[in-house]
């Protein structure tokens, strides 16, 4: 009844991997590969936060 009020945990690390992989972006554009590495590597940590959260039955 009141599912409209609950939040969808998987929308705020959405925000968080699009973040993620925009500040990868930049880092790649600076030359900074380093970093560049790292971030994706993290975005791709949260990809699969996400993918757990769709796939798990609620």
């Amino acid at each position: 009844m009141f599912s409209i009020f609950k939040r969808d945990p998987a929308k705020k690390l959405k925000k968080l991997y699009f973040a993620k992989l925009e500040q990868a972006m930049f880092a790649q554009r600076n030359g900074d590969i380093k970093t560049y590495s790292e971030l994706t590597a993290e975005a791709d940590e949260i990809d699969k936060q996400i993918s757990n959260l769709n796939n798990s039955p609620s």
